[in-house]
């Protein structure tokens, strides 16, 4: 199912300019963005995965991975085919390429917003989660979603590589109230070598989010040779503790995918020197993630140092909160930041 791409406008040369992204594409008609799914047709972008999931389950709000985020949780997920990144190590190449590797083709099953907001609360389901691919790539679909979904009192979730544009933040902020957002390493070189794109506008995007009010979260895929020295690990643990100290940081462990088969995985060694550094470094929230340890995946009170929120499973996904209402330290009496209802 297409339909318009309205977050777009028309060049004096006649070409459409795409506004969801920090692509930035500039397409004549019958030409693709680098998503794959945004396509000039008739004189008007179109996007053409408008409705249509590829990928739809209910996941644990830590999945996403949401530590901070109504923990303990489900959370309604999908995404469609498409993506404005090319990682060589993406988990979900399968539908996140399907359109760059496949002539263009698309899939999905028709689940328009109005269902999927049926479902989610049949399900019941505290949030719904954009995700699988990047959601920015089909922001229309995700705008209309989210609208729906904050009317029924869910809250909305972004899953994101982070290259969105501040027009796309501010259409979608006053429905949006989480976003987890990769860190995927911290130069310019990775970022355009391993994923194809940009270091500064993800930077930018995160600073953004966060002056306006939106709960922000990180991920940062450690791979071996790549982005895993501590000198790159502490430049980012800088950076974020310079944001907001109190924004929680996921260390994720990679696993050989899509284009990086020849790449070992990463020791459990490497998460934990990356949660010391992180600590190190003024953050109040570290954890590791994609291997089951609980020490490094519970929430620890920064007030007393006491056990706050106990996680354990491969993505923190059991989960025993003793935080009281709104957040507050059983112990204590620190107010722990997040959304907590």
């Amino acid at each position: 199912m297409a339909s318009t791409a309205w977050l777009s406008k028309r060049l004096d040369d006649g070409r459409i300019l795409c506004e969801a992204c920090n692509q930035r594409c500039r397409l004549h008609e019958g030409e693709y963005g680098i998503c794959g799914v945004r396509k000039v047709e008739n004189g008007e972008l179109e996007l053409l995965v408008y409705g249509m999931a590829a990928a739809v389950n209910v996941d644990p709000v830590e999945k996403k991975p949401m530590f901070h985020f109504q923990p303990g949780t489900k959370s309604f997920s999908f995404g469609t085919v498409g993506c404005n990144f090319s990682c060589k190590f993406c988990q979900n190449f399968d539908i996140s390429q399907y359109p760059k590797e496949h002539g263009h083709r698309i899939f999905g099953r028709d689940l328009p917003p109005k269902q999927i907001v049926e479902l989610a609360r049949e399900y019941e389901c505290a949030s719904v989660a954009y995700t699988y691919n990047e959601p920015v790539v089909f922001f229309e679909y995700t705008f209309d979603t989210a609208r729906l979904a904050h009317e029924a009192g869910l809250k909305n979730i972004y899953v994101t590589s982070g290259y969105e544009t501040h027009k796309a933040i501010d259409t979608l902020a006053p429905y949006l109230d989480g976003m987890n957002i990769d860190i995927k390493g911290f130069t310019d070189s990775f970022y355009k070598e391993i994923c194809g794109a940009r270091l500064k506008p993800v930077l930018d995007t995160i600073k953004y989010a966060h002056k306006k009010g939106i709960w922000i979260e990180t991920t940062t895929l450690l791979i071996p040779g790549h982005n895993d020295s501590d000198e790159e690990i502490r430049n980012i643990a800088k950076f974020q503790a310079d944001l907001d100290p109190a924004m929680p940081w996921h260390l994720s462990a990679f696993y050989p995918m899509y284009k990086m088969t020849d790449v070992s995985p990463t020791p459990a060694s490497t998460l934990k020197r990356a949660y010391e550094i992180g600590k190190e470094e003024g953050l109040k929230y570290v954890y590791v993630g994609n291997i089951d340890d609980r020490e490094h995946e519970s929430t620890y009170c920064p007030g007393c140092e006491k056990v706050v929120i106990e996680r354990r499973g491969a993505i923190g996904q059991y989960v025993t909160n003793h935080l009281k209402e709104g957040g507050l330290c059983p112990h204590c009496g620190y107010r722990l930041e997040g959304v907590w209802e």
